[in-house]
């Protein structure tokens, strides 16, 4: 199985804070009634390939304002309309004001919102004086969209499988937080099959509370169509001071964090890679994690009560790798692929069914439409 990873947004932005303002009213003309034209509103639009970076490197100061409405005047009465102006934005945001409240999703290519309205322009009822135009601070929130992403502790080696899957080259190091920004990997097939993968900063004990950026990083989990935790067979401790945790404890803490933040996301499809099987006694380890997952509720008593997750995750696939030494990889790729075209067969028939139900209730409505008619219209009725 032939397969490469190209790695975007390298310089990565996922949220933005924009100034915006809708375009002030023109004024009336009193002596004549002229009515003055409205401001423009502000729109944010969804756009392919756009990226808040981009905006942010165009628009270094952020704010953005409607047009103006013209004055009313003897020769145009009526005041012309203010221009609009549109944000062009990545698909994939949430736009929320700066107090938390969400305004709207685009989700879809050509989504549109309107943020701010422009002010009225002059006219008898306002004894020709126009309005201003609305002003907000906004904060744009980007939710990367990817087939998969990487979940997984610090130094889990997400990185490392990442490039062991692919010609890529991410930054890699024998130390935690190794990534610090979410990259996207485009992993592409023999067959021309592209399947995204994000590869998320690892998560730490408390990531739900937004303990170490926790919720910047968990909030692209959400628009994943399915999840890769990525755990050491060896276990792994974060610092000194913290518990070193089994692989398993590493697997059931990863899905309270997921829980504790959305507990929708517990339900993903899923794939348990256990990694660094080059390592000694790993094979013994491997033995007693796939016993563990298993029978989880019997190895409930290594976990504090408050980290035990209400649903274990079930994992369609356990993949035992060595992004070291590429033992596991080719296998790991098809399990990936193998998944993804799953549930994709599984879209695709729940859609053919909707057609067809949908399909048999029209047709049935027509002939009861007909034979109704058709009765009324009998001779010896």
């Amino acid at each position: 199985m032939s397969i490469f990873c190209v790695l975007q947004y390298g310089n990565f932005v996922d949220n933005l804070r924009l100034y915006v303002r809708g375009g002030g009213g023109g004024m009336g003309l009193p002596r004549l009634g002229g009515q003055g034209g409205n401001g423009g509103d502000v729109w944010v639009v969804a756009t392919k390939n756009m990226t808040l970076k981009r905006i942010k490197d165009k628009y270094p100061q952020k704010r953005f304002v409607g047009g103006a409405g013209a004055n009313s005047s003897v020769r145009a009465l009526k005041g012309e309309r203010g221009k609009d102006k549109e944000i062009l934005a990545p698909v994939g945001i949430t736009v929320t004001t700066d107090d938390g409240k969400i305004l709207g999703d685009l989700n879809t290519e050509g989504d549109r919102l309107m943020v701010v309205k422009g002010g009225h322009g002059g006219s008898y009822h306002s004894a020709f004086e126009p309005s201003k135009g609305q002003t907000k601070n906004l904060r744009l929130d980007l939710k990367l969209i990817a087939d998969l992403g990487l979940v997984g502790f610090p130094n889990a080696g997400k990185s490392s499988l990442l490039a062991a899957m692919s010609n890529a080259t991410p930054q890699i190091a024998n130390y935690a937080f190794t990534t610090l920004k979410p990259e996207i990997g485009k992993l592409m097939y023999k067959d021309y099959k592209q399947i995204s993968v994000a590869d998320l900063p690892g998560l730490i004990e408390g990531a739900h509370i937004n303990k170490g950026m926790g919720h910047k990083f968990l909030k692209h989990v959400e628009r994943t169509k399915q999840l890769l935790f990525v755990v050491d067979v060896c276990g792994f401790q974060l610092a000194n001071k913290t518990p070193f945790r089994s692989a398993f404890e590493a697997v059931q803490l990863l899905t309270k964090e997921l829980e504790l933040y959305k507990e929708e996301l517990v339900s993903k499809p899923a794939l348990l890679v256990v990694n660094k099987m080059d390592l000694p006694d790993a094979a013994d380890k491997l033995a007693e994690l796939k016993d563990q997952l298993q029978n989880p509720d019997e190895f409930s008593d290594l976990l504090p009560d408050d980290m035990i997750p209400k649903n274990y995750m079930t994992f369609r696939h356990v993949v035992p790798v060595s992004a070291s030494t590429g033992f596991g990889v080719d296998t790991l790729k098809s399990c990936i692929r193998e998944s993804l075209d799953e549930d994709a067969a599984m879209a695709t028939k729940a859609i053919h069914q909707d057609r067809l139900q949908a399909l048999r209730y029209h047709s049935h409505k027509n002939v009861t439409t007909e034979t109704a008619a058709s009765m009324q219209n009998c001779p010896w009725k």
